[in-house]
């Protein structure tokens, strides 16, 4: 498969300033920069996706620049806005910078890129050097026509900010850099980019008299929200596992519905078409078995955390919701549910009823007793049975039982 064809069938591919997307495949080594923004100090799945798509050039032989925001994120990107963004300070975006260039270095792995800033070029410029440099080659005219700013123009808005007004001044400066000390002639962004990108384009020409040229990807939406994944989006999925943990990170892909599963599969991982294929034709065969879901979850988890992690959740899942064996389980997946269930300290031979009371499974000792006699309560998943009144040592993995109440009300025990 071509970088074209493969591009095309990952739906990577929404606008692009070349003729025809084929002529990627005959351009030679390629040089292109993709910038990402320093909002937050986690990248999140919507900022994966574009990270996927770099992955497909570098595995094609071409070369990556890989751009941190640092002084564009300083001003603030007006895209996909509706008022102005709040300003961070300096010392916050560069935190985020250092966190999303881990990120992005545990996902690329020994892949090879380079990683740049722009703050590096912008912070020694003069206000009167880019004035007479840039702004002297960039139309107000051309300006005020792009949809992202003309959204924050005229009357029911909110208006625009000089600052924000100029940010694309600073992403084309970025792009002109980049062409005259790197050789980068492709620019890859999200679709919600593609003005900004144009942006790079018009001033190396102006300025160079060469043609250059962008490539934007679809933004990925949720298809079972209709919103985007991103940062500011509700309910964000973060890569940092301190904001959305790894357990609840494979949880999210294990429940996306069949109707998204096939096109994320294509876009987060790096499964080949003859595998995905395969996959969904077995998914589809029984789809109640969440086959694709599986695959999927297990892939991406892989990517964003590492082989052991997922193994780790993907175990975890199986244990508590598949009917796998509670023997199974390791010490990690017990600190993997530490994160996600209620936990208390129990010590042997402590009683039951109380124990279900104080684990939140159950309101009353009444209330307790009547599951423990409706036969509703499992540890490590094997029902009570109706003699049993305390916990006991067997009862423990690796100092830590599963108690649940019914199909989902679940708490983490620890032997003290």
């Amino acid at each position: 498969m071509t970088l074209s064809e493969e591009l095309q069938w990952r739906g990577f591919v929404q606008q692009t300033t070349l003729r025809d997307i084929k002529e990627l495949d005959t351009m030679g080594q390629i040089t292109f920069y993709k910038g990402f923004d320093a909002s937050a100090d986690s990248q999140t799945i919507g900022n994966l996706a574009a990270m996927m798509a770099d992955l497909v050039f570098i595995r094609h032989g071409h070369k990556a620049y890989i751009l941190a925001g640092g002084s564009t994120s300083l001003v603030g990107d007006p895209g996909g806005k509706g008022g102005e963004r709040t300003l961070q300070a300096e010392d916050t975006i560069a935190r985020n910078v250092e966190c999303a260039q881990a990120q992005i270095k545990k996902i690329y792995g020994d892949r090879d890129y380079t990683m740049v800033n722009n703050l590096d070029w912008t912070k020694e410029v003069t206000v009167i050097d880019f004035l007479r440099n840039i702004g002297k080659n960039v139309s107000v005219g051309d300006l005020i026509k792009k949809d992202f700013i003309a959204s924050r123009l005229g009357e029911g808005t909110d208006g625009i900010s000089f600052a924000e007004f100029s940010y694309t001044l600073l992403q084309g400066f970025d792009y002109l850099h980049l062409f005259d000390n790197h050789g980068v002639r492709l620019q890859l962004g999200g679709s919600d980019q593609w003005g900004n990108c144009l942006s790079g384009v018009e001033l190396i020409r102006r300025m160079r008299g060469e043609e250059v040229d962008v490539l934007t990807l679809p933004l990925v939406i949720n298809k079972a929200t209709g919103r985007k994944f991103g940062k500011s989006e509700e309910g964000a999925v973060w890569l940092d596992e301190s904001k959305t943990s790894v357990y609840r990170f494979y949880q999210f892909w294990i429940n996306i519905d069949d109707e998204g599963v096939e096109g994320y599969m294509k876009v987060y991982t790096e499964l080949d078409k003859e595998t995905i294929d395969d996959v969904m034709e077995a998914h589809n065969e029984a789809r109640s078995n969440r086959l694709a879901q599986k695959h999927l979850a297990y892939e991406v988890t892989k990517v964003v955390h590492g082989e052991d992690r997922a193994k780790s959740v993907q175990n975890l899942s199986e244990v508590l919701f598949g009917g796998g064996e509670y023997a199974s389980l390791t010490a990690q997946d017990f600190m993997e549910l530490r994160t996600e269930l209620k936990v208390i300290t129990r010590a042997e031979g402590d009683d039951l009823v109380q124990t279900l009371v104080d684990a939140g499974l159950a309101s009353s000792k009444g209330e307790a007793r009547r599951f423990l006699s409706g036969n509703a309560v499992y540890i490590n998943g094997d029902q009570i049975s109706l003699e049993k009144s305390t916990l006991d040592a067997d009862d423990f993995i690796y100092g830590y039982c599963v108690l649940r109440r019914g199909k989902n009300s679940t708490a983490l025990v620890e032997l003290s």
